[in-house]
């Protein structure tokens, strides 16, 4: 069911976005060469505790994982590109990054994703990286009332294409509110014009996640960690949006 919020609503949703956006930038500064990923985990959890805030990840058990996810946090390093599990692994120099992390504050949740690289890095994984980075402006340039979810999700697929990238369709955006996934699905490539018509009051997940050189995954041996089928390097970048009458709010924006 897409469910449509009220303006108090979307002010009450901040709290969470804003939570979400500084845990990223936290953990982005903390992920240096040498710390390992189960700590950035902890770091997460640390965080959530003393804000009061809840994990929407922690005993999350989709169709598509394998039992409860059981961490707080998603990190997907170099192939990987979703739901990276944390295990115990130092970050290298030159490593790929992607940070996934969603988490409810006052019962309204908030979803984000940044890729970096860790130290030196290789100007193809920085293209990558922008690559995700311009196809989630575009669609959030879109993204405004009288529009439809085909319209982001052909702004994303335009700018993969420009990139010269092919697209997954498996996986894509998605509605945010009480719950962390909900309808309407936004795809990251598609046609102009069609799907759900984009009303006042909606909020959703746009996140655009591309591989260098495949269009197809690969479950990895934890049941959870998405990759690419050739091992070529992913990025992944994702906002929490309100469409409103004025334009889009991005409610999980980050301090420069």
């Amino acid at each position: 069911m897409i469910e449509l919020r009220t303006p108090a609503e979307i002010e009450a949703m901040k709290p969470a976005g804003e939570f979400v956006a500084s845990t990223l930038t936290a953990l982005h500064q903390r992920a240096t060469v040498g710390m390992n990923l189960l700590e950035l985990d902890k770091i997460a959890h640390r965080l959530i505790r003393e804000r009061g805030a809840e994990s929407c990840y922690l005993d999350y058990a989709p169709s598509f994982g394998s039992g409860p996810f059981g961490y707080v946090l998603c990190t997907s390093v170099n192939d990987a590109v979703l739901h990276g599990k944390p295990h115990s692994y130092s970050l290298q120099d030159g490593d790929l990054l992607t940070l996934d992390f969603a988490a409810s504050v006052d019962g309204w949740v908030a979803d984000s994703a940044i890729s970096f690289v860790v130290g030196t890095p290789d100007p193809r994984d920085l293209a990558l990286i922008d690559a995700t980075e311009r196809a989630l402006a575009a669609a959030i340039e879109v993204a405004v009332v009288g529009n439809k979810t085909g319209d982001l999700s052909h702004a994303i697929g335009s700018v993969a294409a420009d990139a010269g990238l092919s697209v997954n369709l498996e996986f894509g955006g998605h509605g945010v509110g009480r719950t962390m996934h909900g309808d309407p699905h936004v795809a990251n490539d598609g046609r102009q014009g069609r799907g759900y018509p984009l009303r006042e009051g909606l909020v959703i997940a746009i996140e655009p996640w591309f591989m260098q050189s495949t269009d197809k995954l690969v479950t990895a041996a934890d049941g959870w960690t998405l990759k690419s089928a050739d091992g070529s390097r992913t990025a992944h970048s994702e906002h929490t949006i309100a469409i409103t009458a004025d334009g889009p709010i991005v409610l999980t924006q980050r301090a420069e």
